[in-house]
């Protein structure tokens, strides 16, 4: 289904995507990354905390990384502190890349079986698959973040993938 190369090209996208959009929030007041938007997670700053919170939800599966707390309802306010959150979210990149880069072919192989807080049960699904969507998933709230930004009057960099530095 993928391999290591493309898990290393997302991971560098995921890092440059959010390069993109946290320097470009930057940019607007607090009042403006906070203000509720229509988003399903309300607020610029309400998405992009639920995105490190869901970052950090499958890394604890991915890699055994420590499992963040709350669920997906306080994913919001898992990183209520802009600084702090910023901070983070440029470390937990860098590891993304780095467990890319360590990343086994084999390890896309096997499947993967975890208790789903938001389902109530336990799943089984083929990693490959799994990593397809923390991709899908991380792109899908960075639109919406890069809309609602766009409608504060911030600037974010363009979003497709083959202009990404380095390609």
């Amino acid at each position: 289904m993928i391999t290591p190369d493309y898990v290393r090209t997302m991971a560098r996208y995921n890092r440059w995507q959010n390069g993109s959009l946290y320097s470009a929030a930057g940019t607007v007041s607090e009042a403006a990354r906070r203000e509720g938007r229509g988003a399903f997670f309300g607020s610029i700053h309400g998405t992009l905390s639920h995105l490190f919170w869901g970052d950090s939800i499958w890394f604890s599966r991915f890699a055994d990384w420590p499992k963040p707390s709350g669920g997906i309802k306080d994913s919001p306010a898992f990183r209520p502190d802009w600084a702090q959150l910023s901070a983070e979210r440029e470390t937990l990149d860098a590891a993304i890349i780095a467990w890319a880069d360590a990343l086994d072919p084999d390890w896309l192989t096997h499947d993967l079986v975890w208790f789903s807080g938001a389902l109530g049960r336990e799943l089984r699904r083929p990693r490959a698959l799994l990593v397809v969507h923390f991709f899908n998933h991380q792109t899908h709230h960075r639109g919406q973040v890069h809309a609602m930004l766009t409608a504060a009057g911030a600037k974010p960099d363009d979003t497709d993938l083959m202009i990404m530095p380095g390609q």
